[in-house]
């Protein structure tokens, strides 16, 4: 019988370490910004890197078009595993994306985003790999593209015995607008699989592994509000007509009222009362919210938000209306009086358990409507968004990735949720039918999206160990 003990994938992890991070490295120097046209040809090449990875780890590969001739998108690396004549657990799909985000602001970067560096981890413990990317996404998935590596090192076999789909995508960081034609062109096959796997999310703290077993939804908008047809000189025009910038933000200013709940009419619908069990569950979980406000410059009177809900709860389970952004009127150096002709923000919103991102969007809109200022007109705009998900704690696959967790960790594994959205996991609940599982190593202050992206090579080799590891469980099912 084929090998089935995880140990000499972990072994092989422990000894071919430097080599597995000199070519994250190498992944990590191609600045795939996939919603820079600039960098298309980057975004391809980072592609090419995983798709050639997996290729040496024995799977069967596809690189496929996304987008239509006109406006065509990044590749999806397609690929595929059998699995071993004997294994009879589910079939996986591993999802994960090759693009980032961009780098902005240069200049508040310590080392150039794309010429990685190892410095030592802020509390004297191991090192830290320093690059935009490192965390989100291409270490994660290096993690499991590692692992799957050692696997096939050591036992000859592909994907570990485990039958798997891997896909990958280059849009995630500019909204997935291919990702759901691919899932319905691609249906037949992507059904195949009884669960999806992504690594692209946290811990519980340094230490401290943890599967999230359910993440937020977005819905995502753009609303403009018009006055007259052109600038106007403020001094002339002042105090006779309506000033956009001026009425916008005393529309936006009524989305909340004074216990800080989100006033739109059926906006909670959809969302379930959290349990008395859950609440105390999370609560022994030590999440310390001083704490992670100290880590971002605030004190413990920020700890603000809807009332009723702790930190914690208010990020896992409630949800949320944000102004992302507002614009309008003259922002250059020195001073232009005028009364601009329109003024825009961005306002997103999380979503949990069953509300709807659509639903959401018109009833916003409709919101807005009922408000529109005397003399003006809107102008709405809809960026998309996603379901959120959740996944059974008593899920299969879902145990077997923390028994994993654990033995490779040598720790317990935390059931937590996430605050942020992974938009695929509610796409494939909807299109698929398929259940996620949150297995992500990533650090609270890993600076993702911001200058200066690290992730702890402690936590990367967690990851590595942790796949490997669930490769034995998912073949003893």
């Amino acid at each position: 019988m084929p090998e089935t003990n995880a140990q000499p994938a972990i072994d092989w992890l422990d000894a071919n370490e430097p080599a597995s991070i000199d070519r994250l490295i190498e992944w990590l120097k191609i600045p795939s910004v996939g919603t820079d046209p600039a960098h298309d040809k980057d975004t391809a090449a980072a592609g090419q890197w995983a798709a050639d990875h997996l290729l040496a780890s024995g799977f069967r590969l596809e690189l496929m078009p996304t987008g239509t001739p006109d406006a065509p998108g990044h590749p999806i690396v397609l690929a595929h595993c059998d699995g071993a004549a004997d294994y009879s657990g589910p079939h996986v799909l591993f999802y994960g994306h090759y693009d980032v985000q961009p780098a902005d602001p240069i200049e508040l970067w310590e080392s150039p985003p794309f010429e990685p560096v190892l410095k030592p981890a802020s509390d004297g413990m191991g090192e830290r790999i320093v690059a935009r990317g490192s965390c989100d996404d291409k270490g994660q998935v290096h993690m499991f593209l590692e692992a799957m590596r050692a696997w096939k090192e050591t036992t000859g076999e592909v994907g570990g015995g485990v039958r798997f789909t891997v896909m990958l995508e280059g849009e995630e960081e500019s909204g997935s607008v291919n990702l759901e034609r691919f899932v319905r062109d691609q249906s037949e096959t992507l059904g195949k699989a009884d669960v999806c796997l992504i690594s692209d999310t946290g811990m519980l703290g340094r230490g401290k592994p943890a599967i999230t077993y359910g993440v937020r939804g977005l819905a995502y908008t753009e609303i403009t509000l018009h006055s007259a047809d052109q600038d106007l000189h403020s001094g002339l025009w002042g105090g006779r007509v309506p000033n956009p910038l001026n009425e916008l933000p005393k529309v936006l200013s009524q989305l909340w009222d004074a216990d800080r709940r989100v006033t739109i009419p059926g906006f909670y619908d959809g969302v379930r009362e959290l349990q008395d069990s859950e609440r105390e569950e999370w609560k022994s979980l030590g999440v310390n919210p001083e704490e992670a406000l100290r880590g971002i410059g605030l004190g413990p009177e920020a700890n603000i938000g809807e009332k009723g809900f702790s930190s914690t709860e208010r990020e896992w389970a409630r949800p949320t209306c944000d102004i992302n952004g507002i614009i309008g009127g003259y922002t250059g150096p020195g001073a232009k009086t005028v009364i601009p002709a329109h003024a825009s923000a961005k306002v997103s919103f999380r979503l949990v358990d069953d509300m709807d991102s659509a639903t959401i969007t018109k009833a916003f809109f409709d919101w807005c409507t009922e408000r529109t200022p005397s003399g003006c007109r809107w102008e709405f705009e809809d960026h998309g968004g996603g379901a959120p998900a959740t996944c059974a704690t008593d899920s299969v696959p879902l145990q077997a990735a923390r028994r994993a967790i654990a033995r490779a960790c040598k720790t317990t594994t935390a059931m937590i949720k996430s605050g942020g959205s992974i938009p695929v996991a509610g796409l494939l609940k909807d299109e698929l039918g398929l259940e996620t599982i949150f297995m992500g190593f990533g650090l609270e202050d890993d600076r993702v999206h911001s200058p200066n992206e690290k992730f702890e090579l402690d936590c990367f080799r967690m990851g590595a160990r942790s796949h490997a590891a669930l490769i034995e469980e998912l073949r003893k099912l």
